[in-house]
């Protein structure tokens, strides 16, 4: 599903929620889930559509034999849940009358008639019937705004809409909700540096869990086996939880959800047990009491975030509480990547001393600055947090990396940005490069170059087009005013010719030349040496320069065509005239502004995967970890604990870019003068306004 799709869907849905409430009654917390139950049904009739014919081929194979297995229990194998006749999106679809809600209940109580006990009460059931008591048309509304979900879509789209939703739900009650739903670019990236291929992982605050979903995708696009993991979610709010083994579900992923608040409850016995932690918890909670964690090994080990001489029994501040849990919840080998507001890199107090314990302690492993505006809800800056166990027994047990990624990012809309997919593959190889990955970032490089030559095969032919229909307009065009040249036209339409010098422009237009630029050859092999890479990156690079120069040249010649397209559309073509159409020009200039399109859009292509390569190899050009100003800084002790104190904030140790303007001193000393006397100029001729408009005000009152 494209971003444009998803979009769309976003809003139908959105306007399907508001009739509800237009309806009256329901509030926005009582139908998000039998939504959201519905949006299930869909997509569960996507994803076992794909499986079915081998679920069915299996069944046919064996029926009849000592192998035989029931058709449910093969689908459970093959697709994570059995989806019987009654549940069909379709099946639903079709009903008639008002036994919609009736339906809806016996169709999510026959997918989980199948299930385990954990995946038992998790789909909406009765709640449609009270949607359906406030109006019988509602449901079947619903239903159709769905339908439109392409059944090839597929990712992390159930976790998305529902994130859509609570922000949607959140802003609409004046809710903060952007700590609930992590965005999905921000989860990849997580993913990307703790890379869980296989083991137990843990998210105690797992909301829909979206960071499993990503998981689960990046393993599959790893080439590993989505058999390897297993996934342990706690969540307090228990429509969440429904929501949550929901989406486990669809995904097919092993595991289980807990509705519990971890602050006081621990159903997995989490201490030192996990291969990998990822979360996004609540910020800056302050409603703890000291007394729920006070004996809690997963809180106290590195001390509670008290105030001193605070007799209360409140805890200052829980973010200092999540840090400790992701501490403690690793085993021996383990990875932890979470969200945490941008106050707690440098939180002073007890939290200071928590974070004094924990550094020292050598497990954090980097630091990662992101933009704002990266969540729905919210504009709150945020800091990723890395921790790795197994630093401490490598050569950067006494190094952490900070990453400023402020800059770095996607404006979707004014008020939203992301990480493209290609920009938390670039951070997270600097992440490789600091553990020494050299191997993998340059195999990125060769995607990069792959990808690159393959948008290059489309510039040939895409310039090809624009010059046909270049031509063509052109030979068209002077074709047409021959054969009309002696049609009578009115006289405004024969002034209005003259007056634009149509005839004369069109007899001496002439395409632009330009060098056509040999396209570079793409290697039989894409190469994997640092030095051969820049080479073929510096050859691209030439091209794209070109390609650029070139679509310059078209854009002109376009554009002065259609211009004189539109002036004979106007002026030249004679009222009903078929010769018009006979010479191909009705919507010729849409034609050739749509060619054009295409040839820049495979122009931009290339130049894309260019930018990619350039950005990585112009910051590490010997294909090893160093620092940039401005983006990264491998800090050592001396850094982080003697000049920074234990701060944990980026921007402290990256610095800041200046960019380069180009100039000598002689020229800025020079443009700075010029400034100085038109600063001057403007406040005398600002004194001299004041005394004219004060004049003025008393001739006005003398008179």
């Amino acid at each position: 599903m494209t971003n444009e799709e998803l979009k769309d869907l976003e809003n139908k849905l959105w306007d399907s929620a508001n009739a509800l409430r237009a309806h009256g009654g329901l509030k926005a917390s009582d139908y998000a889930v039998p939504v959201l139950g519905l949006i299930f049904l869909k997509f569960a009739e996507n994803k076992y559509s794909q499986h079915e014919p081998a679920i069915l081929e299996e069944y046919q194979k064996n029926k009849g034999t000592r192998m035989e297995q029931t058709i449910q229990k093969i689908a459970l194998a093959k697709c994570g849940f059995y989806l019987p006749d009654n549940a069909r999106y379709d099946h639903l679809l079709k009903l008639k009358g008002n036994k919609r809600a009736e339906a809806l209940r016996d169709a999510m109580k026959g997918i989980e008639q199948y299930q385990d006990a954990k995946f038992q009460d998790v789909l909406p059931t009765d709640a449609y019937f009270d949607i359906e008591k406030k109006k019988d048309d509602i449901l079947p509304g619903l239903l159709k705004a769905f339908s439109d979900i392409p059944k090839d879509a597929s990712g992390d789209i159930f976790g998305k809409i529902y994130e859509y939703f609570l922000g949607k739900f959140a802003m609409s009650e004046g809710q903060k909700g952007g700590e609930f739903f992590t965005p999905t670019s921000v989860v990849r990236f997580i993913v990307e540096v703790i890379e869980p291929y296989k083991g137990k992982i843990y998210d105690p605050a797992c909301g829909s869990g979206g960071m499993f979903v990503q998981s689960a995708d990046f393993i599959a696009h790893e080439g590993h086996n989505l058999k390897d993991i297993y996934v342990c979610g706690q969540e307090y709010m228990g429509e969440t939880v429904r929501l949550a083994k929901m989406n486990l579900l669809v995904h097919n992923l092993r595991g289980e959800i807990t509705e519990a608040n971890s602050y006081d409850s621990d159903p997995y016995e989490s201490y030192g047990k996990f291969d990998f932690v990822m979360a996004n918890p609540p910020f800056n909670v302050k409603s703890v009491k000291e007394s729920t964690v006070k004996n809690d090994k997963r809180f106290y080990q590195y001390g509670l975030p008290k105030n001193k001489g605070k007799k209360n029994d409140k805890i200052s501040d829980a973010n200092y509480l999540w840090i400790s849990l992701f501490a403690t919840s690793l085993n021996n080998n383990g990875r932890a990547g979470f969200v945490m507001p941008n106050s707690a890199s440098d939180a002073r107090n007890a939290e200071y001393e928590i974070r004094k314990k924990i550094v020292d302690s050598g497990i954090v492993d980097c630091m990662v600055s992101m933009p704002s505006n990266m969540f729905l809800t919210v504009t709150l800056p945020a800091t990723l947090w890395f921790f790795d166990k197994t630093k401490v027994h490598s050569d950067r047990k006494d190094k952490i990396l900070f990453l400023d990624a402020r800059n770095v990012f996607n404006q979707i809309d004014r008020a939203h940005r992301e990480w493209t997919p290609e920009q938390q593959q670039n951070l997270a190889a600097i992440v490789r490069l600091y553990r020494g990955e050299t191997a993998r970032y340059l195999e990125l490089i060769a995607s990069y170059m792959a990808n690159a030559f393959n948008a290059q095969k489309n510039i040939e032919p895409t310039l090809a087009g624009i010059q046909e229909q270049l031509n063509k307009l052109i030979r068209n065009l002077n074709a047409y005013t021959a054969v009309t040249k002696n049609e009578k036209r009115t006289p405004a339409k024969t002034k209005a010719l003259k007056e634009a010098s149509f005839i004369e422009e069109l007899e001496n237009f002439e395409l632009s030349s330009f060098t056509r630029v040999d396209t570079v050859e793409t290697p039989q092999k894409l190469p994997l040496d640092n030095n051969a890479q820049k080479q073929w990156a510096a050859a691209l690079k030439t091209e794209v320069e070109n390609n650029v120069e070139r679509l310059t040249v078209l854009k002109a010649d376009v554009n002065k065509l259609v211009e004189l397209h539109k002036i004979a559309d106007k002026y030249l073509k004679l009222k009903s005239d078929q010769a018009w159409s006979s010479h191909n020009l009705a919507k010729a200039d849409r034609f050739l502004e749509e060619a054009l399109q295409v040839h820049q859009e495979a122009t931009e292509q290339l130049g894309y995967w260019n930018k990619q390569i350039d950005w990585l190899q112009t910051r590490f050009p010997e294909a090893k970890y160093e620092d940039v100003v401005g983006l990264c800084k491998m800090a050592n002790r001396t850094e982080y604990i003697e000049e920074q104190d234990y701060s944990l904030n980026a921007g402290r140790y990256v610095g800041v870019e200046i960019e380069d303007d180009k100039m000598t001193n002689e020229e800025f000393i020079s443009c700075i003068d010029k400034r100085k006397q038109l600063l001057e100029t403007l406040i005398s001729n600002g004194v001299e306004l004041e005394k004219l408009v004060l004049n003025n005000l008393n001739n006005l009152f003398d008179d």
